[in-house]
């Protein structure tokens, strides 16, 4: 009796844990709706198979759990459809099932762990932290065989270059690609003002009204 209630305080934890971390953090800023069963899946899937190893018991047992999660990220790491971003909440995810699945592991304990992997992920991939770092892949239809022309092109394109990755040289066509990491200028006060000047003026817009009719 005393196991059952242990495992479904630990279910429990890991549900909670989560479901914060995918529909609160991950969902409202990057909108991956195809990501989302996904996580909550190898969530719990992990602890499932972590539970029910770590009932069983026997070094043999957690042993493949941890060769199981060491599987699973090497395999989810070769595709190529997702981002760094999201390739560490699938870490986190997995985690989280792993800590909360681990019976020898007591509920405060895990707990605080949880708490940590959601605080950590939750500040490093805020939206205010380097909010004007870019990244983008650009084609250049010339071929720059110099460091300093290339970063004046590719400042006076985007922004202040924090640096590039050549990726494919053609001399046929005369162009080169390039994965770029900039950062974006701050708009200036004329910008900001046109734009509050244009909100303004659609706030204050009001729709016509027309004439009544007489009869």
């Amino acid at each position: 009796m005393d196991s059952t209630l242990t495992l479904s305080a630990h279910l429990g934890l890991d549900l909670a844990a989560v479901t914060l971390l995918t529909f609160g953090v991950f969902y409202p800023r990057h909108r991956r709706r195809e990501l989302v069963p996904a996580y909550l899946a190898l969530n719990v899937a992990l602890f499932a198979v972590v539970a029910g190893l770590g009932t069983v018991g026997g070094d043999g047992g957690l042993a493949l759990g941890f060769g199981l999660f060491g599987v699973l990220s090497i395999v989810r790491l070769r595709s190529d459809a997702l981002q760094h971003q999201e390739v560490a909440y699938y870490f986190i995810t997995l985690v989280l099932g792993l800590l909360c699945g681990l019976p020898a592991l007591s509920l405060p304990v895990a707990a605080l762990l949880a708490a940590v992997l959601l605080a950590v992920m939750y500040g490093a991939d805020h939206p205010k932290l380097f909010a004007r770092d870019r990244r983008a892949i650009v084609t250049l239809d010339a071929v720059h065989r110099e460091e300093g022309p290339l970063r004046a092109e590719l400042e006076r394109r985007l922004g202040t270059p924090l640096g590039w990755t050549v990726q494919e040289v053609d001399y046929v066509r005369d162009l080169m690609v390039l994965e770029v990491r900039f950062r974006q200028p701050e708009p200036s006060v004329r910008s900001r003002e046109l734009t509050v000047r244009r909100r303004t003026t659609r706030s204050n817009t009001i729709a016509p009204r027309h004439p009544k009719e007489t009869v």
